[in-house]
């Protein structure tokens, strides 16, 4: 058993046996004649064999009309090719007066870029093929190949029915794969031959130009291998000065190489005929024979009309299959980019459930990666490895699409998971973000029955260059080929991509969706602002009129109520102003919505130190507070204005819900990082923030009639960073449960006896306000510790 090589290299090396010009030898087979005529029909070639079959020398035919040979009809023939594509033949029986008297011939004719080639064959008679003769030979076997639709029992009817009509000793049909490599799919033989049926036979065994030539001449018949070739007089042709070009000619020769092949495998006669799937070289149907064997030119045809019957329904029965497959993956498709259009959640549409995903491909694994969130799915690689192969991808693939069979060939650090992923199909969903879909597969273990060893043929010289010679033997040689899948097949590949173009058109539909209802929102909070302005504003006129009657009545009209009146009339007083309080918070919210900011560079200390003495001249706060700010504040855009009433409220709020009695409050900043940045407008937080603030530097307690100055060296952060602004108290804290309901319009925790009251709307205008400066603000705090609210301002 050998072990596994890489073969395919091999197949593409450049060898000196495809630089051979086989189509044109110079030389053609020795059973016929060939003529070469310029366009004038003037004979300007001929075979060196002349004598033998007509009893004219190759001098007394040059420079001849064809009507030295044939009769008008034919010769009028002859011209009609002409005008005919190059490469399509005519064919006709002739009659040819020769030294030896009368003789019969097949004439086949067609031509090239330099030359109409007649080519004639001896016959015993004029007799031909009745069209009811070749329908009984071809008519049956034409209905049994169609009679199935199983591709390989298929092509086993067209091997039989060939053999049948051509009396070969061995009839096999060969399939290429994509390496240009093949394998015997279907095999007729004599009961004493060994079967080939199942072998390898690497791609070197055929070059690439014979490939070419099988592609374009769709016959090759070679009756005797052991025959001497016959030279063509001249060697070159005349008009052109080059070999004459011999690609579609019946009696082309054949190099040393092919005879020693074919001998090799003791084959002397050889038919050839081509199968052509979508205008590629699928496979050739190969007729094989121990000792010379001839056959008629209307065989030949009947064999060659058989390949194209066969060709034609080869398409049918490899599409069959495929489209049954092709059925099965558009039906899965269709139910998953349903759930997926209809889905809220991307990547749970994808993997749930997980099977879809995977059979999407006849996949084994998958993983998904949106940006850097890898999600997993079957067997696959680990997290790690799935990453670094994405990082691969980055730069190694540049499609929408990859496939490979061999991972580990292209990517060695596969090598270590090839038990999961030896095939890999990548998607890429957006050439702007990192969104794939990686597909896996698992190695499987494959052993091939080559026909000999296929690297016997392979020779290096002492320069360096390779070259093929002719391998001598053809029994089987098993190869073991490891760190393959199963290949992908083309209706997977496709399936993929039509997966990755309904993606790109659902994302582009949501998106849509979600412009339309953003507007819709945008229209919708603008008139619920003009409302809410003119609503409060409004309200304010009426509400006055009820304060100030009710005074007048209580300084007026007290003597001669009772004392429940009396109560009644200071109680709707107090609900006045308590309402006053209200509206006026829902006007300010309002303006917010409306306002637009008016940036400019504030130099932050100076604006703390505004708000602190505000709140010293007006004694809303303790003669001696700590006030505490560890290092300089920065200096930031923003509007001046706004950012004095997030302060405002907080500090207040710092004074306000305190009931220690030795009170401070603390106001600073801490550099970005990712480990400190909210993920959305409110939240709580672990303690990595307060340990910071527990070990900042130096803290300044300082009495309220003497806050600190602004300092002279004010610290302006770095463009590429958003600092995170902090106001820090010891005051009576928050309960877990109201951390994310603080910043509501309206939300209070304590009832209006208790901390001076207020209208519950301060945070809520807070939060306002860090929004239209694009940030977020959240909130830590331990109940009977103290707050640190936070804070970014973008």
């Amino acid at each position: 058993m050998s072990q596994s090589e890489d073969t395919t290299a091999q197949a593409t090396a450049l060898t000196n046996h495809d630089r051979k010009p086989i189509h044109i030898p110079g030389s053609i087979q020795p059973h016929g004649v060939l003529l070469a005529l310029n366009t004038h029909l003037e004979i300007v070639q001929v075979s060196n064999n002349t004598q033998e079959y007509l009893g004219k020398e190759p001098e007394d035919l040059l420079s001849k009309p064809l009507s030295y040979l044939l009769d008008a009809r034919k010769v009028e023939a002859v011209k009609q090719c002409l005008v005919k594509k190059i490469g399509i033949s005519n064919a006709f029986k002739v009659l040819i007066n020769t030294s030896n008297g009368e003789r019969y011939f097949d004439a086949i004719v067609h031509r090239t870029q330099e030359a109409v080639i007649v080519e004639l064959e001896p016959r015993d008679s004029e007799s031909e093929l009745s069209f009811f003769g070749f329908h009984d030979l071809v008519g049956e076997a034409i209905a049994k190949m169609q009679s199935t639709s199983n591709l390989i029992e298929f092509l086993h009817i067209a091997a039989e029915k060939l053999q049948e009509i051509t009396g070969f000793d061995r009839v096999m049909v060969y399939q290429f794969d994509e390496s240009a490599a093949g394998s015997v799919v279907a095999e007729v033989k004599r009961e004493d031959l060994s079967p080939y049926l199942g072998l390898h036979y690497p791609a070197t065994d055929i070059p690439a130009q014979a490939r070419e030539l099988y592609t374009r001449c769709f016959l090759r018949f070679i009756p005797d291998l052991t025959a001497e070739p016959v030279k063509l007089v001249p060697t070159e042709n005349p008009t052109t000065h080059h070999h004459l070009d011999l690609s579609y000619s019946m009696l082309r020769s054949f190099d040393s190489c092919c005879i020693e092949y074919h001998q090799n495998m003791q084959v002397t006669a050889l038919l050839v005929i081509s199968l052509i799937q979508d205008q590629k070289l699928w496979g050739l149907i190969s007729c094989h024979h121990q000792t010379p064997k001839y056959i008629s030119y209307e065989v030949l045809k009947m064999c060659e009309f058989l390949g194209q019957i066969v060709s034609s329904e080869l398409a049918h029965k490899i599409s069959h299959s495929e489209w049954d497959y092709e059925v099965k993956l558009k039906s899965l498709q269709s139910e998953f980019l349903k759930s997926i259009s209809q889905a809220d959640n991307f990547i749970d549409a994808l993997i749930k459930p997980e099977i879809r995903l995977l059979d999407l491909v006849s996949a084994s694994g998958a993983a998904i990666c949106l940006d850097n969130e890898v999600t997993l799915v079957g067997a696959t690689p680990n997290i790690h490895q799935v990453q670094a192969l994405i990082e691969w991808a980055d730069t190694q693939v540049n499609d929408d699409l990859f496939s490979t069979d061999s991972l580990p060939k292209l990517y060695p650090e596969a090598l270590i998971f090839k038990d999961t992923a030896s095939g890999l199909l990548l998607l890429r969903i957006s050439q702007v973000r990192r969104y794939y879909i990686l597909w896996f597969r698992p190695e499987v273990i494959q052993t091939v029955n080559w026909a000999g060893n296929p690297k016997e043929s392979i020779q290096a010289q002492a320069d360096g260059s390779v070259t093929v010679s002719a391998r001598k033997s053809f029994a089987a040689w098993q190869e073991t080929v490891r760190l393959t899948s199963l290949p992908w097949r083309t209706s997977e590949l496709e399936s993929a991509l039509s997966l990755r173009n309904a993606i790109v058109g659902i994302v582009l539909s949501k998106a849509d969706e979600l412009a339309k209802i953003n507007l819709e929102l945008e229209r919708s909070n603008q008139e619920l602002a003009s409302f809410a302005y003119a609503a409060s504003h409004d309200l304010k006129e009426p509400l006055r009129g009820i304060y100030n009657f009710s005074t007048v009545l209580l300084e007026d009209y007290a003597q001669i109520l009772d004392d429940d009146g009396v109560e009644c009339l200071q109680t709707v007083v107090s609900l006045s102003v308590r309402m006053e309080t209200l509206i006026n918070a829902l006007l300010r919210l309002s303006q917010l919505g409306q306002a637009q900011l008016r940036e400019q560079v504030t130099d932050l200390n100076e604006l703390v130190t505004q708000v602190i003495e505000v709140f010293g001249a007006s004694r809303q706060t303790s003669q001696f507070v700590d006030v505490r700010i560890p290092r300089p504040l920065p200096i930031i855009q923003c509007d001046r204005v706004l950012v004095n009433e997030v302060f405002s409220n907080l500090i207040g709020n710092a004074f306000k819900y305190n009931d220690k009695a030795e009170k401070w409050v603390e106001i600073g900043y801490l550099e970005e990082d990712a480990g400190t940045r909210g993920r959305g407008d409110t939240g709580t937080r672990g303690h990595g923030d307060t340990e910071k603030l527990l070990t900042a530097s130096s803290r300044h307690a300082l009495p309220a009639s003497s806050f600190p100055a602004s300092p002279r060296h004010p610290v302006t952060p770095s463009s590429s960073q958003s600092p995170i602004f902090y106001v820090r108290d010891n005051g009576i804290g928050i309960p877990q449960h109201h951390l994310e309901t603080i910043f509501r319009l309206f939300k209070r925790l304590h009832s209006q006896e208790k901390y001076g009251g207020g209208a519950g709307a301060g945070l809520a205008i807070v939060k306002k306000i860090v929004e239209l400066h694009n940030g977020q603000i959240w909130v830590e705090s331990t109940l009977g510790v103290g707050s640190i609210f936070y804070f970014t301002l973008e």
